[in-house]
């Protein structure tokens, strides 16, 4: 069995709203879903680049 490293995270509030509404059309769920743009970031490149330049978050006391 792998080994899990549990952890804890703010999420913008909006943010994971949707995400829940699109979670349960597609039966993902946010574990599923860190862990695959955690795999992605580290093995892509073109990925990891899409990511470090995003903007379009919004700042808010936390390092986003």
């Amino acid at each position: 069995m792998n080994k899990l490293h549990l952890t804890s995270v703010k999420l913008l509030k909006d943010l994971y709203k949707e995400f829940k509404y699109e979670a349960l059309k597609s039966d993902q769920t946010l574990q599923k879903v860190v862990n695959r743009s955690l795999f992605k970031y580290v093995n892509d490149s073109s990925f990891r680049e899409q990511i470090d330049e995003e903007i379009s978050l919004t700042i808010s006391g936390s390092n986003l």
